[in-house]
C-alpha cells in the first residue's frame, strides 16, 4: 500500500530503539487554586485586561485606571485641530439624521416624540467619555423601540395611562442599562454570543418588517389600528378600513419613501456623496413640514407632530416604578431589549473598529452603553445604542474620534432650546417613510442566502428567528431563534463527531476517509477520532457510536477476507476535557475490546485528560503504555505485533511499545 509506517523490524522487538518512541507524560500536579486561578482568569479575563498594570508605580496605575473606564483621558490629550475638524462635519452631520430619526423612533415605541430628542442629548454625552469605539454614534433605535413599546403595551395602554406607560419605558430603560453594565463589569458579556449571526439576521430582517407594516397606519391616514405586531393582524386592520384611508396622506409617504430611497442608491454608488443621504431625513422633515403649513394639509387627513416642548431634559429619577405589578413587567422588557440593544451596539462597534484596524473593548463597551442608559433613565430618555445607520454615517464622514457624539449632542441641544417649535406641522407620515427606509436597510437578505449556502442549519435558525417575528411577535422570533441557537449548541455538545482515519499513501499521515478518498485503511487496526471534549452529556452516545464503529468494520473484515481486527486506535488530540463520565465511557469500550481479545489504544490525550486518566488508574489499568503521542508511533507499534505473528494483543504485547 506504500505506507511507510508498515516497515518494522524483522528481529524482535528488543532490538528497536526505546528512545524512538515519545511518551505521553502525566502533567506535574498543580494546587487546586491555582487550577482554578487559572481557569477563572481564561474564562472572564481573556484578554488580560491588567497586564497594562504590571510593574507600574501606583500613580501610574491610578491614570492607566481612569484611562480604562474613561478612554476620553487617552486620546484627548493628542487630540488635534485637524481631528476637530474631522469630527465636526461628522457630528453635524450624523446630527441631522438624528433629529428627524429620533423623534421617528420615539412615536414607534409610542412615547411622546420629544424623547427621541432627549435621547440623543445625554447618552451621546457619557459614551464619549466611556466608549472605546471611534465611530459608533449613539442613539435609539427602531428594534429597540418597536421591542419596548410592544412588551410594556401588553400591560398598559400608552393611549389610556400615558403617564404610567412613559414612567415604565424610563424604569425598562434603567434595567436594562444595570444589565449592560454588569455584563461588562463581571465579564460575562460572553452570555451576548449566544445570539448567533444567524439569529441577529433573521430577528432584525423580521423586525424591520413588522416596522414598516406599522408604518401603514400613518401612511395611510389611520386612526384606529391594531396594537398586534403581527402580520395578519396588521394586513387585517389594514383592509377593514379601506373606507378610512387616506389617498393623500398615502402619495405624500410614498413620494418621501421614494425620495429616501434614490438618494440612499445614489448616496451608495457614489461614496463620496454620502452626505446626500445623510441629509435627506432632515431635508423630508423641512420639506413636509413647509407642504403642510402652506397647503393646510393637517386639514385634510395628513396628521402633524403637533407642539414640542422647548427645554433641555427634566430629570425623571422619582418617575421610575418600583411597586408590582409593573415592577415586573419593567425588569423583563428591560432585560430583553437591553440584550438586544448591546448585541446590536457591539457588533457594529466591531465592524467598524475592523475596517479602520483598532480594537475596542467588548467588556468596556457594555459598561459604557449600560451606563449611558442608566444615566438615560435619570433625565427622560429611553433606550440607546449604536445603531448600523447612524454610525455608517459619522464613518463615512470621516469621524476621528467619539467628540463626533459630543457635537451631535450639542446639535440636539441647541435644536431642543430653540428649534423645537418648527416641527409643530412636521407630519407623521413624513417620519413613516423615514423609518421605513431606515428598515428597508435591515432586511439582509444577501447575508440569508449565503447562509443557505454555507449552512443549511443557519438558515433554518434565520428563517425561524424571521417567521416568528413576522407572524408572532417580537419576543416570540427572539425566543424561537435563540432557543434554536441553544439547540444546535447543544447538539453539537451531545453528538460530537467521530469517523474513521486511514493513511495517505506514502505519508505518515492520517486523514478521515470519507474526507480524503486516497486515504487507507490499515489492516488489523481501526483508528478513530473523537472531535470533541467527552463530557456526560455526550458520553453514553460515543459508547454507542464507537461500538457500532467497531462492528462495522469486523463486518467489513469479514465479507472482505482481510486480517481480523486487533487494535482500536483512538485519536484524541481533538479531547481537550473529559469528566467521570466519559473516563467510564473509556473504561467500558477497552472492556468491550478485550472480550474480543481486542486493545484499545488512545494517542494524544490533552493535559487535562491524561492528567483525569491517571488519577481515576484509567492509566494503571492499561499498562501505562497503550498511549501515544502520534497515530503514526500507535500504528508502527501495532503493526509490529501483527507482523510478528502475536495473534493476542493480551499477550506479550500488553506492555506496549513504550516498554522496549
Amino acid at each position: 500500500m506504500g505506507n511507510v509506517d508498515y516497515d518494522y523490524p524483522c528481529s524482535g522487538m528488543n532490538n528497536v530503539d526505546e528512545n524512538h518512541v515519545q511518551r505521553v507524560e502525566i502533567p506535574p500536579p498543580q494546587p487546586f487554586l491555582k487550577s482554578l486561578k487559572y481557569s477563572m482568569k481564561e474564562t472572564f479575563f481573556p484578554d488580560d485586561p491588567l497586564r497594562r498594570f504590571k510593574n507600574q508605580p501606583a500613580s501610574k496605575k491610578f491614570v492607566l485606571g481612569l484611562q480604562y473606564f474613561f478612554p476620553i483621558f487617552e486620546w484627548a490629550p493628542s487630540y488635534t485641530f485637524q481631528f476637530l475638524k474631522s469630527d465636526l462635519i461628522a457630528g453635524i452631520t450624523i446630527a441631522s439624521l438624528a433629529i428627524p430619526q429620533g423623534i421617528s423612533y420615539a412615536k414607534l415605541a409610542n412615547l411622546p416624540p420629544i424623547l427621541g430628542l432627549y435621547s440623543s442629548f445625554i447618552p451621546p454625552l457619557i459614551y464619549a467619555m466611556m466608549g472605546s469605539s471611534r465611530d459608533l454614534a449613539v442613539g435609539t433605535v427602531a428594534v429597540g423601540s418597536l421591542l419596548m413599546g410592544s412588551m410594556l403595551g401588553n400591560v398598559v395602554n400608552p393611549n389610556e395611562n400615558p403617564k404610567l406607560f412613559l414612567h415604565l419605558a424610563f424604569t425598562a430603560t434603567f434595567f436594562a442599562g444595570v444589565l449592560q453594565a454588569s455584563l461588562g463589569l463581571f465579564r460575562l458579556g460572553f452570555i451576548v454570543d449566544f445570539l448567533s449571526h444567524a439569529t441577529i439576521v433573521g430577528f432584525m430582517g423580521g423586525a424591520a418588517t413588522v416596522v414598516c407594516l406599522q408604518q401603514l397606519k400613518s401612511i395611510l391616514g389611520l386612526e384606529h389600528f391594531t396594537h398586534a405586531a403581527d402580520l395578519v393582524s396588521v394586513m387585517r386592520s389594514v383592509f377593514t378600513q379601506t373606507h378610512h384611508w387616506r389617498w393623500e396622506s398615502a402619495v405624500l409617504g410614498f413620494c418621501f419613501i421614494f425620495f429616501l430611497l434614490v438618494t440612499r442608491y445614489f448616496s451608495k454608488k457614489q461614496p463620496k456623496f454620502f452626505w446626500v443621504s445623510a441629509m435627506t431625513p432632515l431635508a423630508s422633515v423641512i420639506l413636509g413640514s413647509l407642504l403642510v403649513y402652506l397647503t393646510h394639509a393637517e386639514n385634510h387627513g395628513v396628521q402633524v407632530i403637533g407642539e414640542l416642548k422647548k427645554g433641555l431634559n427634566p430629570p425623571s429619577l422619582t418617575e421610575l416604578v418600583f411597586v408590582s405589578p409593573y415592577m415586573t413587567t419593567a425588569i423583563k422588557t428591560g432585560l430583553i431589549v437591553g440584550i438586544i440593544a448591546l448585541a446590536e451596539g457591539i457588533a457594529v462597534g466591531r465592524s467598524f473598529a475592523m475596517y479602520k484596524n483598532y480594537n475596542i473593548d467588548g467588556n468596556k463597551e457594555m459598561i459604557a452603553i449600560g451606563t449611558m442608559n442608566i444615566v438615560g433613565s435619570f433625565t427622560s430618555c429611553y433606550l440607546t445604542t449604536g445603531p448600523f445607520s447612524r454610525s455608517a454615517v459619522n464613518y463615512n464622514a470621516g469621524c476621528k474620534t467619539a467628540a463626533s457624539n459630543i457635537v451631535m449632542s450639542i446639535a440636539v441641544m441647541l435644536t431642543l432650546l430653540f428649534l423645537t417649535p418648527l416641527f409643530y406641522y412636521t407630519p407623521l407620515v413624513v417620519l413613516s417613510a423615514i423609518i421605513v427606509s431606515a428598515m428597508l436597510g435591515l432586511i439582509d437578505y444577501e447575508a440569508a442566502i449565503h447562509l443557505w449556502k454555507v449552512d443549511k442549519f443557519d438558515f433554518v435558525v434565520c428563517i425561524s428567528a424571521y417567521i416568528g417575528v413576522v407572524f408572532g411577535s417580537v419576543e416570540i422570533g427572539l425566543v424561537i431563534a435563540v432557543a434554536i441557537s441553544v439547540l444546535r449548541l447543544l447538539l453539537f455538545i451531545a453528538r460530537p463527531r467521530t469517523f474513521v482515519l486511514g493513511n495517505i499513501p506514502n505519508s505518515i499521515i492520517y486523514r478521515n476517509i470519507e474526507h480524503y478518498s486516497n486515504a487507507n485503511r490499515v489492516p488489523g487496526i481501526l483508528i478513530l477520532k473523537i472531535d470533541a471534549p467527552i463530557y456526560f452529556a455526550n458520553a453514553s452516545y460515543l459508547r454507542e457510536r464507537i461500538s457500532r464503529w467497531i462492528d462495522e468494520e469486523e463486518d467489513r473484515i469479514k465479507s472482505t477476507g482481510e486480517t481480523s481486527l486487533k487494535y482500536i486506535i483512538m485519536d484524541m488530540s481533538a479531547v481537550g476535557n473529559i469528566d467521570t463520565s466519559g473516563i467510564s465511557m473509556l473504561e467500558e469500550i477497552k472492556k468491550i475490546a478485550e472480550r474480543r481479545e481486542q486493545q484499545l489504544v488512545l494517542v494524544n490525550p490533552g493535559s487535562e485528560v491524561m492528567k483525569k486518566l491517571n488519577k481515576s488508574n484509567f492509566q494503571k489499568d492499561t499498562g501505562g503504555n497503550w498511549i501515544y503521542l502520534t497515530v503514526q508511533e500507535a500504528v508502527r507499534a501495532c503493526n509490529f505485533v501483527l507482523h510478528s505473528s502475536k495473534t493476542n494483543p493480551k499477550r506479550d504485547e500488553s506492555e506496549g511499545w513504550n516498554n522496549v
